[in-house]
């Protein structure tokens, strides 16, 4: 990977952990409800949930990219098509997906399991896995089931880096998103904007 497929790479991931949806509410109501660790131990959950998508994508794509190139232009095109799909359903999306509901108390250990679960037991994402991560691996690679998990583990780490600090101040920044629709919205139509513009650059990129 160069060093523009890399600050794509970092972009985009950013953009898309950035998106509201199951694992961002869990970690925001977990931090709501249970305070700043709560939140922090719910994103880690999220984050090791992530590298079993990351294993299934690169035992099922690993061998997949080396023996065929037509194969891989494929994937490529499904990737673009589905991050500009995610893009266009943001910017027309009339949903509030920051309500944050109030649940029992939890321990740790619970906390972790259940960021794991929710998020490894989402196909969404594993559909995800597989239609993002092989845009960021060249075809002349010798041994893309390592870049895979490479880049699996990183966007994993990327997950932690972003939503640990959202489950942190989760209990002073809700309030005020909650309190202003309008802020849900604005953070749709950026991200929205973003993905569609990264999707078309994919698809049109030459390797």
């Amino acid at each position: 990977m160069n060093e523009s497929q890399l600050v794509l790479f970092v972009l985009t991931s950013l953009v898309v952990i950035l998106i509201p949806g199951q694992d961002m509410v869990l970690v925001m109501s977990r931090g709501i409800t249970q305070g700043a660790k709560a939140g922090i131990v719910t994103a880690a959950g999220v984050s090791v949930g992530l590298l079993g998508h990351t294993i299934l994508a690169a035992l099922g794509l690993g061998a997949l990219l080396m023996a065929s190139e037509l194969l891989f232009s494929i994937l490529k095109y499904l990737g673009a098509t589905y991050l500009v799909y995610l893009g266009v359903r943001l910017i027309f999306s009339r949903t509030n997906e920051f309500e944050i509901t109030e649940s029992n108390h939890m321990s740790f250990r619970k906390l972790f399991m259940e960021g794991s679960l929710s998020n490894i037991s989402n196909p969404k994402v594993t559909i995800f896995y597989f239609a993002f991560l092989p845009q960021f691996i060249s075809t002349d690679i010798h041994n893309p089931t390592f870049y895979l998990l490479a880049l699996g583990v990183s966007f994993s780490i990327l997950t932690f880096v972003v939503k640990a600090p959202i489950g942190f101040f989760a209990g002073m920044a809700s309030v005020w998103v909650r309190s202003r629709p309008i802020v849900v919205k604005l953070i749709n139509r950026v991200s929205g904007t973003v993905l569609i513009g990264l999707g078309a650059k994919l698809a049109f990129e030459q390797r």
